[in-house]
Parts: structure tokens; sequence; C-alpha cells
């Protein structure tokens, strides 16, 4: 390691949302994470992590996956740990697709609907989707490598109107 930045080590994603009301269908949201290698940080990701699924070295996985919403406190949880994240790797992109599968909802049909992103005890950033509650899915975090290699985040909740299966293919473009 050089200088005095030690970079991000170990962090969590928690997604957390209120419940359907009683007669409509349930509120199912899901974390992703894209990793995408140095040499095409912007073209498709190397692999996805979402319900079900881990990375393949295990350095990016759900701690709780719900369906519903219904629960105390987090509904969904993900830990990516960078200290041990190959340096074939130089982006990972975090986001959040709502399924569409009992019709068309947005972040503002979700009551309560929240992300918070730490490290240890410091919290990186903390959202409502309010800026965004016209969107089914958002990026709400990039994190990337810099020079010396240590990773940072690039906070920032950027929505789109699309289907969770697109959401995984442009989450990770470059817009600027």
């Amino acid at each position: 390691m050089s200088g005095l930045n030690k970079g991000l080590g170990k962090i969590e994603v928690a997604l957390k949302w209120d419940p359907s009301a009683s007669g409509e269908p349930a509120n199912d949201l899901d974390i992703v994470a894209g990793t995408y290698r140095a040499s095409d940080p912007y073209g498709e990701p190397a692999y996805l992590v979402h319900f079900d699924s881990r990375s393949p070295d295990g350095t990016i996985y759900l701690n709780r996956d719900s369906r519903t919403g219904q629960g105390l406190g987090t509904d969904e949880a993900m830990t990516l740990e960078f200290e041990r994240l190959s340096e074939e790797y130089s982006r990972v992109v975090v986001g959040v697709a709502i399924q569409q599968s009992a019709g068309r909802k947005t972040f503002g049909d979700v009551r309560n609907v929240s992300v918070r992103i730490v490290e240890g005890y410091t919290e990186l950033l903390e959202s409502d989707f309010t800026g965004v509650s016209g969107a089914t899915a958002a990026t709400v975090a990039e994190f990337a490598r810099d020079e010396s290699g240590e990773w940072g985040i690039r906070g920032g909740i950027r929505g789109f109107t699309v289907d969770p299966e697109t959401f995984t293919s442009v989450m990770g473009k470059d817009y600027s």
C-alpha cells in the first residue's frame, strides 16, 4: 500500500422497504452488483451477483434476501470485500431492481424504500430514492480502484425505467 489512503475494505449495502398493502402484489426488490474487468471497465460485467448467487471468489455475496419486505430492519443485505477482490477487476457497480412480474412498479410505488452503504460504523451513503421515484431500477454506487490500487466510492443514485434483466446490461455503462 502506498500513501496514507487505506481505501475501502469490507462494506455492506443494506436495503429496506415496507410490505405491500393487504391484497396488493408483494414488492420484491433486489440488490444487484456488477463486477467489471480493468481491461474493459465499461463493457459487459465479468459477473453479476444477485439473489441466489455469489461472486466466483466469494468476495461479493448476498446475506439476506426478501421477496416481500416483511421483517424487522434490513430486508436485503450484500457484503463486498474489496480488500480480497482480484486486481483483474477495477469497478463494481451496485444497484437495486424492482421485480416487475406483478405489473409495473416504481420506487414511488414502494413505501419507505431506502438504501444504506456502510463500512464498519462509517456511513458512506444513504438514500430514500425520492430523486428517482419514477424509476424501476437504480444504480446506488460505483466502486472503483484508483491509480494506487485502493478502492473508493462514487455515490449517486441514477434511475432507469427498464426491467431487471435489461438493467443488468446497462447499469455499468459510462453515462458521463
